[in-house]
């Protein structure tokens, strides 16, 4: 293998990481305090939407980013307060963020004139880092940013020492005055405004288009990677790019047909999915999650 060729599946890889690493760094937040969100998926289609629209309205990739992260925070607002305020089931009310977000970003793609597709203009879109050796999205950097200080956050300050405790036991939170739902309605938000950013990432930035299936299962396997990581952000950063990998490698072989007659792409293409359930099957008994994980605080 040429190092060219090296290089091109390593910018593809970091690109692929990054609405996976984020979703599930926003997720990590967010299942410390105790609220499990499946609906991820979900919130990354809306921010991908909103993200290129916003985009567009403004003529500024900066502001398409804005309207993902705060389509994400209105998302992880009312799962929060459906989860905490309302008690209702998380599990459910995640299905049902999907649900919305497959109908609705069907919708506003036909209202736009392409149904199933929607491209964003080369003008509004994130631009590139040259670097000689092939061109980095700035926001790669920004997650490998953000994966640190979320770590930091979770493991050296009182904030984050009391977003594990309202996970954990959220009575003897309670008892030691801090305010679980409030606590836990914050992380939701975190977790929307971080799994929006990465829907925005998406159109705005990598693929320059939305489309139905733009979100190919990224946020399930966000999920995974959770798992992987063990709520430790670090990890989520580290699983990102391994899931990112097989992507760019996919990638790459499609390009090249001889390779494709000893390996198919589609088979390398399912690679991520394969190793999720693999994750999931071999992690989710090792991994401890907070006692409090998925299950609504009633004050007695």
């Amino acid at each position: 293998m040429e190092l060219a060729h090296i290089w091109g599946i390593l910018f593809i890889s970091l690109h692929a990481m990054v609405p996976i690493t984020l979703a599930a760094i926003g997720e990590t937040i967010e299942e410390s305090a105790g609220l499990f969100n499946i609906g991820l998926e979900g919130i990354l289609l809306l921010g991908a939407l909103a993200g290129a629209i916003g985009a567009e309205a403004s003529g500024s990739a900066t502001m398409g980013l804005m309207a993902g992260i705060a389509t994400g925070g209105l998302i992880g607002l009312l799962f929060g307060v459906l989860s905490t305020t309302l008690r209702g089931s998380q599990l459910i009310t995640g299905v049902g963020i999907n649900m919305f977000a497959l109908g609705f970003v069907a919708l506003m793609l036909t209202l736009l004139g392409a149904p199933g597709f929607h491209s964003v203009p080369r003008a509004v879109q994130v631009p590139l880092i040259p670097l000689g050796i092939g061109n980095l999205s700035p926001m790669v950097l920004v997650t490998v940013f953000l994966a640190v200080v979320v770590w930091w956050v979770l493991r050296r300050t009182q904030l984050g020492l009391w977003i594990r405790a309202v996970g954990e036991n959220p009575a003897a939170a309670d008892v030691a005055g801090l305010r679980v739902n409030t606590l836990r309605l914050g992380t939701a938000i975190a977790a929307g405004m971080l799994a929006g950013l990465a829907g925005a990432y998406l159109s705005v930035d990598w693929f320059g288009a939305v489309t139905k299936e733009i979100t190919a299962g990224r946020g399930f396997i966000a999920l995974a990677t959770v798992v992987f990581s063990g709520l430790n952000p670090l990890l989520a950063l580290l699983g990102g790019f391994i899931f990112g990998l097989f992507e760019g490698l996919a990638t790459w072989i499609s390009t090249y047909p001889a390779i494709k007659k000893i390996i198919p792409w589609q088979f390398v293409a399912m690679a991520p999915y394969i190793i999720t359930l693999l994750v999931v099957a071999g992690a989710i008994g090792r991994v401890r999650f907070p006692k409090g994980l998925g299950v609504p605080y009633l004050r007695e």
